[in-house]
């Protein structure tokens, strides 16, 4: 068992498309967040699932650990090659291969971002609706089984995929789903690789759910004295079932980071990013609705945008947010997390965080996904000091810890990665064994992306 034979057969398959040299393999080591660099002993640049299929063999004979690499945008340290060996990099795959517009659907390749994919489908009428802010990878976006801002309305990337080419560790080439929207067919397997992680295998080919481009779309952004108030309101708004098509929380901290760095001019208070979609007359209905239940709870400073460069500046100002967190404290790296709970239990939750937070050392601006319950808190401290890197970790911990006990999840869309493997027999008990034993099924050797997810690995 060799990874350095490995890499020598890799090389003649692919010649100039692997690489060892240190910057390649240091950037590929490299996360967003405090993670330590891992970098592999080679990266790859495949372009076609033949080529990852001979690969994958060469690499599970040889026993070399193999990593797969879209934008590189994951938060959780997932493709850090923490054991060594080949880094797969999906930037050669990058085709939109099909589009289908009388089914509503495309077939990608997984190095394709969501942007790209939507400026191809401009003259369409389609778009694809997952927007987990970066623009990230599809193949990277489906391992980690994404989520963002729009899945309040149009769900998550797992109800957003129909189908998928996945190569196993030993090189088999298998095909999950069909462009039929549904199926009673044995095994969901699609739904098996989403969030997997790239533990159980490589996708090589999406298949994906489209959506109309609504005829109006009307955006607001709106200031409340307390985090309750905010966060209630969002309860209110899904009680009633105003259908949102985004609603972001963000604390004052947050609002304070976006100011400095996008130029806006909210007062530094907890707010509210909303968005709408559908036509002229629902999106006004769907508007002065929220208006009502918010004003109910103390909203002032209402702006709305219906131009599109209007709401474009917006919300690449709540994308940005992280950056913008950042620069609360300048050179400094984060712990970045996030939870997700019922819906009933969000204030309490997010409350509950932020009296942890202001009671620490650390500061640790809070925003989110509110509108399902997701809620993320970047840490911030300063590289290499060690003491606040442990408080940040026990935040972090307290964070989970209460996502479960009001019977959430430790993570709604960051996935596991590196940084919550500690957490996931305590929200799966012997459901994550489980997790393990497919794992060794369909990786007995375990090559693909070993020591994230799953127990033993």
């Amino acid at each position: 068992m060799s990874i350095e034979t490995a890499l020598t057969e890799i090389e003649a398959l692919l010649g100039k498309r692997l690489s060892r040299a240190e910057a390649e393999r240091e950037a590929h080591g490299r996360t967003e967040t405090w993670y330590p660099p891992a970098p592999p002993d080679a990266v790859a640049w495949p372009e076609s699932t033949e080529e990852v299929s001979r690969i994958l063999a060469i690499c599970n004979a040889h026993g070399c650990p193999v990593i797969g690499y879209g934008a590189g945008t994951s938060l959780e340290g997932h493709t850090s090659a923490v054991a060594g060996g080949l880094t797969l990099d999906f930037g050669r795959m990058n085709r939109l291969i099909t589009v289908s517009p009388g089914d509503m659907t495309a077939t990608v390749q997984p190095g394709l971002t969501r942007e790209e994919l939507n400026r191809e489908l401009r003259t369409t009428g389609l778009f694809f609706s997952v927007d987990p802010g970066a623009n990230a990878s599809l193949g990277g976006m489906a391992a980690t089984r994404a989520s963002g801002t729009t899945a309040v309305r149009y769900g998550t990337i797992r109800d957003n995929i129909l189908a998928l080419e996945v190569v196993l560790a030993d090189g088999r080439v298998i095909r999950t789903g069909t462009r039929a929207r549904k199926s009673a067919s044995g095994y969901d397997l699609t739904a098996l690789f989403l969030g997997s992680e790239g533990t159980l295998g490589i996708i090589t080919e999406l298949t994906l759910r489209l959506h109309g481009i609504p005829e109006a779309v009307s955006a607001a952004v709106c200031a409340f004295e307390t985090i309750h108030d905010a966060v209630e309101t969002v309860v209110a708004v899904s009680q009633a079932g105003i259908p949102v098509a985004r609603i972001e929380f963000l604390d004052g901290e947050t609002v304070r980071a976006v100011n400095a760095y996008s130029g806006t001019d909210l007062p530094e208070k907890p707010h509210l990013f909303v968005e709408f979609h559908g036509s002229p007359a629902g999106v006004a209905e769907d508007a002065s609705r929220f208006g009502e239940l918010a004003a109910d709870f103390g909203a002032s400073d209402i702006r709305t945008a219906t131009r599109t460069e209007e709401r474009t500046a917006l919300w690449k100002a709540r994308h940005h947010a992280y950056w913008a967190c950042l620069g609360l404290r300048p050179g400094a790296t984060a712990v970045v997390t996030d939870v997700c709970v019922p819906i009933s239990r969000l204030a309490e939750a997010v409350e509950e965080t932020r009296a942890d937070i202001a009671a620490s050392t650390i500061p640790g601006p809070i925003l989110g996904h509110v509108g399902d319950g997701n809620f993320h808190s970047a840490l911030l401290i300063e590289p290499g000091n060690e003491a606040e890197l442990a408080e940040a970790k026990r935040l972090a911990a307290r964070m989970a810890e209460r996502a479960l006990r009001l019977g959430g999840t430790v993570t709604g869309e960051h996935g596991i990665g590196l940084g919550k493997r500690q957490y996931m027999q305590a929200e799966h008990g012997a459901a994550w064994g489980v997790m393990g034993e497919i794992k060794r099924s369909l990786d007995p050797n375990g090559i693909l992306n070993p020591g994230k997810l799953v127990p033993g690995n």
